[in-house]
C-alpha cells in the first residue's frame, strides 16, 4: 500500500444479487450500473508466495463474509528495485498463481465475489506513485505482460471484477499507453474494469472513459487533530462528496472506493494513509471514521461502494501489531460494519 494510499470496482462490494454474466456496457455504450453498484468488501493482501494457500485462508474469508461483506479483493504484487527501472518481476513476496487460484475458489465457496487488483511495489519500500521509468516504452511493455497475465488468470477463475492498476501516478497521465494496455486487458478479461487511483490522483486520469467504474483509494485526511466524533468527521466529508458527485456526473461513471481504511491509532483521521500515526491505541477513532464514511456516502446514487483496507495480516507477517493495525477485526469498527451491512 502506498504512502498515501476498498473496493468497489472489481471486487469489494457489488450488487450481491445481480447476474454478472454478459457485457459490462448497456445499449448506449455506457457502463452497466447494475454491475458496478452496491459494493461492500475487504481487501485481503498477500505478502508471501503461499499466503493465499495458507490454512488461515478459509477462516479469514468466512470472517469477512460474517461482517456482511459480499466481496473480497486480492492483491498479487510484482516488484521493481528503483523507480526508474524499466520492468517489474516476481519475488518471494509475490502470491503464487496456484495460491491465488486457490483463494479465489475458496472465496466463491464462501459466497463472496472477487476482485483481483494487482500491485507494483518497490523492493526496498517507498511509494509506487513515484515510479517514473526512464524507458517508458519498455516499462509499459513489461507492465502489459504483467497485467494481462492476471487478466487471463482472473477470466479463467471466474473473477467478477478486475483492476488495471493501482496508484501509479508517475505513469497514469499517459493516456495513450494506458489505453493500449486496457485494450489488451479487455481482449483477455470481459468483466468490469477499474483503476485504483489515489485520492490526489483521480482527477488527472485521462482514461476513465475506457473503464467501467472510477476507482479511488480514499485516504483523504479528515481532521487536524485526533477525534472520536463521527459527526465532525462526516462534516469533513461534505465538500469531498460534492466534488465526487460532480466528477462522477462529468465522467458518466460511478465511483468506487477501491480502498479506504484507518489504523486503530490515535490520530488516524489526520493521516489515514499512514501505518504509523502514533503508538497510542485509537480503536474508538477508527470506529468513528468507519461510521462517518458509511453515513456520508449512504444512499448516494453515484457511489458504488467501498472495499476496506484491510482484514487481518497473515500469521507472522504483520509488521504492525494487530491492536494498532488497519484491521477492524475484533474492534469497535467491526461492530460499526455489522450494523451498516446487516441492515
Amino acid at each position: 500500500m502506498m504512502a498515501v494510499a476498498v473496493l468497489f470496482v472489481a471486487g469489494c462490494s457489488s450488487s450481491g444479487d445481480d447476474d454478472d454474466s454478459g457485457p459490462t456496457t448497456g445499449p448506449s455504450g455506457r457502463p452497466d450500473d447494475r454491475k458496478v453498484s452496491g459494493l461492500r468488501g475487504f481487501t485481503l493482501p498477500s505478502w508471501n508466495t503461499d499466503d493465499y494457500s495458507s490454512k488461515k485462508a478459509g477462516t479469514y474469508l468466512r470472517q469477512i463474509a460474517g461482517t456482511g461483506a459480499r466481496w473480497v479483493t486480492f492483491t498479487p504484487t510484482w516488484y521493481q528495485d528503483k523507480v526508474t527501472d524499466s520492468a517489474m518481476r516476481t519475488t518471494g513476496e509475490t502470491a503464487g498463481d496456484d495460491s491465488l487460484r486457490h483463494i479465489i475458489r475458496l472465496a466463491h465457496e464462501a459466497g463472496l465475489k472477487t476482485m483481483v487488483k494487482p500491485h507494483v511495489d518497490l523492493t526496498k519500500g517507498g511509494d509506487r506513485a513515484e515510479i517514473r521509468p526512464k524507458d517508458r516504452d519498455a516499462w509499459f511493455d513489461a507492465y502489459r505482460r504483467f497485467i494481462t497475465h492476471y487478466a487471463r488468470l482472473s477470466a479463467d477463475a471466474g473473477v467478477e471484477q478486475f483492476s488495471v492498476g493501482t496508484e501509479l501516478a508517475g505513469t497514469s497521465q499517459d493516456g495513450e499507453r494506458w489505453g493500449r494496455t486496457i485494450a489488451a486487458i479487455r481482449e483477455r478479461y470481459k468483466g468490469p474494469l477499474t483503476y485504483a487511483a489515489n485520492y490526489d490522483e483521480y482527477q488527472k486520469i485521462p482514461f476513465w472513459k475506457d473503464l467501467d467504474v472510477i476507482g479511488i483509494d480514499a485516504y483523504w485526511p479528515l481532521a487536524d487533530k485526533a477525534t472520536t466524533d463521527p459527526a465532525r468527521l462526516r462534516q469533513a466529508w461534505q465538500p469531498i462528496t460534492e466534488e465526487l458527485a460532480a466528477f462522477s456526473e462529468r465522467q458518466h461513471r460511478k465511483i468506487l472506493f477501491t480502498e479506504a481504511g484507518y489504523v486503530s491509532q490515535r490520530g488516524t483521521t489526520t493521516a489515514p494513509f499512514s501505518w504509523t500515526v502514533s503508538k497510542r491505541d485509537g480503536e474508538e477513532e477508527q470506529a468513528a471514521a468507519y461510521e462517518a464514511l458509511l453515513a456520508a456516502f449512504d444512499g448516494k446514487p453515484w457511489w458504488a461502494g467501498v472495499c476496506w483496507w484491510m482484514w487481518d495480516d497473515w500469521p507472522d507477517s504483520g509488521e504492525t501489531a494487530k491492536r494498532l493495525a488497519y484491521t477492524p477485526h475484533g474492534k469497535p469498527a467491526e461492530k460499526v460494519l455489522r450494523k451498516w451491512w446487516g441492515r
